[in-house]
């Protein structure tokens, strides 16, 4: 559910992209989907995935709470870590995934992080580059 809100408020914040890397394989591991690209960003997320049990909510849900815990575990600190909702967007039919996937994995080089793509290491993709 997008929210005007959720572009307020974001600082980079340096974190262990390794928690939040386990628990995207968490929640694919658990079936709640299969994952296709991800890209961690300094203060937000980029993920193409299909969903394959819940709902959208649920799966989101899990990823929050999930590497909220254990980011603030990690930290020594409570509270949130995200923000309320989140920007989806459905793929149709017509679309190729493996043209999402590109443009998603090219974040990082549009932000200035990365100079090319597949430079970026807080990124993953199904297909080869």
């Amino acid at each position: 559910m997008a929210s005007p809100r959720l572009r307020y408020g974001r600082y980079s914040r340096s974190a262990n992209v390794a928690v939040l890397v386990d628990t995207l394989r968490f929640i694919e591991r658990s079936g709640f989907s299969r994952s296709f690209t991800w890209v961690v960003m300094p203060d937000h997320l980029h993920w193409l995935m299909e969903l394959q049990k819940g709902t959208l909510a649920q799966c989101m849900a899990v990823l929050k709470s999930r590497s909220s815990r254990l980011l603030n575990r990690q930290l020594g600190r409570k509270g949130p870590l995200w923000q309320h909702g989140y920007h989806d967007h459905a793929v149709r039919t017509d679309e190729s995934l493996h043209e999402k996937a590109m443009y998603i994995l090219a974040n990082p080089v549009r932000a200035g992080l990365a100079g090319e793509l597949g430079e970026y290491p807080h990124a993953w993709c199904r297909w080869p580059l």
